[in-house]
C-alpha cells in the first residue's frame, strides 16, 4: 500500500487540544513509549486532523520520534469545519482567509508542546499537500531544525491568495535543512515554480528536490488516492526517516 513502515516501538496516541489566545487548537498527540529521540509537527492536507493522520503520526511515532499535527481551520467553527469534512471546494475557499501569522504559530505553539511534554530537543516540521506549502514556510523559522514538505505548494495558488498569506518563495534560501519532494504532473506545482526552487537551493547543499516522473499531486500519504504511487511512497517515507535521522 505504500504506507509508511511500523516502527519497533510501542506508542501512546491521543487527541487533545493547544490553547492559543484565539481558539483551542485541535492537535494529534503520538509518542513512542519510553524517551523520544526528537519531535515532528506534522501539518496535514487541507482536510485537516482526522484518523488517516492520527495513523501517520502512531506510525512516525513508532520510529521513536514525539509527534504533534495540528488542525490548519482551527479558527472554523468545529460544527461547520465537521459539515464540510469531504467538501474541498469548500474547504479550499477558506484558505485565502488564513493567516501565517496563525498557522505558523500553530506550528510553533505544537513543537513547544513536545519540547516541554515530552522533552525533546529537536524538531522537524513535516507538510502535506497545503501543508507542504506550510512546511516550507516554516523552514525559515529559528524553531525548527529540518523540514519536508511534500508535494507543497511553492507559489500561493492564485484562489488562495489573502493579505495575510505568505508567498513560499520568499527568503527562501533562509530555511533549515530541506527536502522538497514533487510530481512531475502535479497541476499545484508546476515545472516553473520547481525549477524556481531548484534555482534558489543552487547553493544550498543541505536542501534538496526530488521530482517523481509521472507522478500527481497527493501520490504518498493518502494510499485511497487514485494517485498514490505505493513503490515511490514507500521509498519517500523511507527518504523522510532519514532525512529526520539527523535531529
Amino acid at each position: 500500500m505504500g504506507l509508511l513502515i511500523e516502527g519497533r516501538q510501542e506508542t501512546i496516541v491521543e487527541t487533545r487540544t493547544i490553547d492559543r489566545e484565539d481558539c483551542d487548537l485541535p492537535v494529534i498527540h503520538a509518542r513512542p513509549e519510553g524517551m523520544p529521540r526528537a519531535g515532528i509537527v506534522l501539518h496535514p492536507d487541507i482536510f485537516g486532523v482526522r484518523p488517516l493522520f492520527e495513523d501517520l503520526s502512531r506510525r512516525l511515532a513508532s520510529h521513536g520520534f514525539s509527534v504533534a499535527c495540528v488542525e490548519p481551520f482551527a479558527r472554523v467553527d468545529s460544527d461547520v469545519r465537521s459539515a464540510a469534512a469531504d467538501d474541498v471546494a469548500t474547504r479550499m475557499s477558506w484558505v485565502s482567509g488564513l493567516r501565517d501569522v496563525d498557522q505558523l504559530g500553530d506550528l510553533e505553539a505544537a513543537a513547544n508542546m513536545l519540547v516541554v511534554e515530552d522533552d525533546v530537543a529537536n524538531i522537524g516540521v513535516l507538510g502535506f499537500c497545503m501543508g507542504g506549502m506550510y512546511a516550507l514556510q516554516a523552514a525559515k523559522l529559528d524553531r525548527f531544525e529540518a523540514s519536508v514538505a511534500m508535494y507543497g505548494m511553492i507559489r500561493v495558488p492564485e484562489a488562495w491568495r489573502g493579505p495575510a498569506v505568505g508567498e513560499p518563495l520568499d527568503n527562501i534560501t533562509d530555511v533549515v535543512k530541506t527536502l522538497a519532494i514533487f510530481g512531475s504532473l502535479d497541476p499545484w506545482t508546476p515545472p516553473e515554480d520547481i525549477a524556481a526552487l531548484q534555482s534558489a537551493w543552487r547553493e544550498r547543499p543541505d536542501c534538496e528536490v526530488i521530482v517523481i516522473d509521472g507522478a500527481e499531486h497527493g501520490f504518498v500519504h493518502a494510499p485511497e488516492r487514485p494517485a498514490h504511487r505505493p513503490d515511490d511512497a514507500a521509498r519517500l517515507w523511507q527518504r523522510t526517516l532519514d532525512w529526520f535521522s539527523s535531529l
